[in-house]
């Protein structure tokens, strides 16, 4: 049978650029071709020529977002509708996330006006949280997948097209019957990672247009031990065995040229010794490449760290938060600013260029707490340093923190969904972002944080170190030179 699996377009219609190819789906897809079924996965998102970079600024584009949902003759939404007609599916299925699961109610539509009778499932993290919501709003969508999607997917499709097993039976569907919306038992995280196949880049249709650095997208594990209030990513923890992995970038490296990989765990140091093994196999096997990772600033080390560079590390990205020991408890992050301090220096002297994460406008925040992390991040002097307006996130504790305060709602509809700018999803009031800092002073706030980080990026120190720790990549792909100046140039305009 023929499936395409959607990755719906959102960045690519802002103007924005959207690194990698869709990971989640191609695996699901992979999962499927090995179930010997026609696959394609079809990724509206990507966008070869991005007018901007600077994701700070996304909330100004929203309105052309929005716009661009009711424009049945938009580009975009053209193109989408071409590959549906083309493909003619047995079964499409999509892959959402909150801040764009109104492209994806988009996308399901489309289908259900080009043929009547296919079925959608959706799938993803908004899926995870928010599968009941999601079939009760949006009639296009026939089924919802809550939680891992392969081993339901797999029993989903084998019900579906071969009618083996029993549909009450798979656990994480969320279906209609009728007029009820009914749920399964939900599917149990599974730490066994390595049931689940590499993904077949190959069934991209959108193969040749990926730079070989957003193909080298890699997951080692998945899930993550931490509870954080603001995340709603699995809790628990799934490894890949290490020469799993090494397999996996020979391959991306022997196909695509590939020598700017990104290893995309949620905190990828959470198991030293295993993190030291993959850095040794790296070495060991010569396989000279470059590459970047998430981690927390209390799972490094000086030794852990010499090692990572050694291998090949080039770029870690490490959430500070906030400058605030009170907002970080109240974010249950588990770390302390002399943890984040001495992280610092360790990431400085280690000569890995390492990027921030900040956020600001999260429950219980002062306006002393919002410049507390503003000067905090002057003091540790990350070689980049972002930061975002904290937008509620069904399934977080923050979520119900915010419903408690009254400033979030439980559910919206589907009018809301395609009519608010992402950023105020949820929100019950758009104009308030918190009940303790007014909105003129909170908008006039976030201005000048905003500001403040972007010129602190501008420092040419700054922007050297990140140009120089590519500088091996750039040799081997000049490609990426220019792609990345291009980039760079956008992101100061």
């Amino acid at each position: 049978m023929k499936i395409l699996l959607i990755s719906p377009p959102f960045y690519r219609i802002l103007g924005f650029y959207n690194r990698y190819f869709p990971l989640g789906i191609t695996i699901i897809g992979t999962v499927l071709k090995k179930m010997g079924h026609e696959v394609k996965v079809y990724d509206a998102d990507c966008y070869v020529n991005p007018v901007s970079i600077d994701y700070s600024q996304l909330p100004a584009k929203y309105p052309e977002y929005l716009d661009s949902l009711k424009n049945e003759k938009h580009p975009v939404w053209k193109e989408v509708e071409k590959t549906i007609i083309k493909y003619k599916p047995d079964l499409v299925g999509i892959s959402a996330f909150t801040p764009f699961v109104a492209s994806a109610f988009r996308t399901a539509k489309i289908s259900k006006k080009i043929f009547p009778n296919i079925k959608i499932i959706l799938g993803g993290p908004h899926a995870t949280v928010k599968a009941e919501e999601t079939l009760k709003i949006c009639t296009d969508i026939d089924y919802a997948v809550s939680g891992e999607g392969e081993k339901t997917i797999e029993e989903f499709v084998n019900w579906f097209f071969d009618k083996k097993g029993n549909i009450n039976n798979i656990n994480g569907l969320v279906y209609r019957r009728k007029n009820n919306i009914l749920k399964n038992a939900p599917r149990i995280f599974s730490r066994d990672f390595n049931k689940y196949p590499t993904p077949d880049r190959s069934l991209l249709t959108n193969e040749k247009k990926y730079s070989s650095e957003d193909m080298g997208l890699i997951m080692t594990s998945r899930g993550c031990p931490y509870n954080c209030t603001y995340c709603a990513s699995t809790k628990g923890l799934g490894y890949r065995c290490v020469d799993g992995v090494i397999k996996e970038i020979v391959e991306v490296k022997n196909k695509y040229g590939t020598t700017q990989f990104t290893f995309k765990d949620d905190s990828f140091t959470v198991d030293k010794n295993r993190v030291i093994e993959l850095c040794q196999k790296i070495i060991k096997k010569k396989l000279n490449i470059k590459w970047e990772c998430n981690t927390r600033v209390n799972l490094i080390d000086e030794e852990l760290l010499a090692t990572m560079k050694q291998a090949g590390c080039n770029f870690i990205k490490v959430g500070i938060e906030s400058g605030s020991e009170k907002i970080l408890k109240s974010m249950n992050k588990g770390i302390t600013l002399d943890q984040s301090r001495q992280a610092a220096k360790m990431l400085n002297r280690s000569g890995i260029h390492w990027t921030g994460y900040f956020m600001m406008g999260v429950n219980g925040e002062t306006v002393n707490d919002i410049y507390k992390t503003l000067k905090f991040m002057k003091e540790i002097k990350p070689k980049l340093a972002l930061i975002g307006v904290y937008e509620p996130f069904p399934g977080t504790a923050m979520f119900r923190e915010g419903i408690k305060r009254g400033l979030v709602k439980e559910d919206m509809t589907l009018s809301e969904y395609l009519t608010t700018p992402p950023n105020d999803y949820y929100k019950v009031d758009p104009k308030i972002q918190s009940d303790i800092i007014s909105p003129n002073r909170f908008n006039n706030l976030q201005e000048e944080i905003k500001d403040e980080f972007h010129r602190y990026n501008m420092n040419l120190g700054n922007v050297w170190a990140m140009g120089f720790s590519k500088i091996a990549v750039y040799f081997k792909e000049p490609k990426i030179l220019l792609e990345d100046f291009d980039k760079f140039i956008k992101y100061v305009r």
